[in-house]
């Protein structure tokens, strides 16, 4: 029994150190691969089309009716409306009294956009 043959239980001992380090490395990659998952969920989710689209009827309202004028109060109306029906956002807007600015007169317009993930605010002055 002194001379046994013991090269057998490394063979053994190796496999399953090599099985328990893929396990390992699979459980890794696993986790890395959730990680960026929801890393482009959260890019995917937020609304720049729709922010830019926002803007370019905000601004195409000011080009048309300026700060004051009861036709451009209905369109307003009909802004933050189709806003709330189609992209389920909350919109406000308000466009201020013409300021000079390096010698050019321009509105400050400020923006919120709130679709329940998603909060953005912002004042340009246009």
């Amino acid at each position: 029994m002194a001379c046994m043959n013991e090269d057998g239980q490394w063979i053994v001992l190796m496999g399953l150190l090599t099985a328990l380090a893929l396990f390992f490395l699979a459980l890794i990659i696993n986790q890395s691969a959730l990680v960026g998952q929801t890393t482009a969920e959260g890019v995917l989710e937020f609304p720049k089309n729709d922010i830019r689209d926002l803007r370019s009827e905000i601004f195409d309202y000011i080009d048309r009716f300026g700060t004051m004028n009861f036709d451009g109060d209905a369109i307003r109306k009909d802004i933050i409306e189709i806003s709330l029906a189609r992209k389920n956002a909350v919109v406000g807007f308000t466009v201020g009294d013409p300021q000079d600015i390096s010698g050019r007169m321009l509105r400050p317009v400020t923006i919120h956009y709130y679709n329940g993930v998603t909060e953005y605010d912002e004042t340009v002055y246009y």
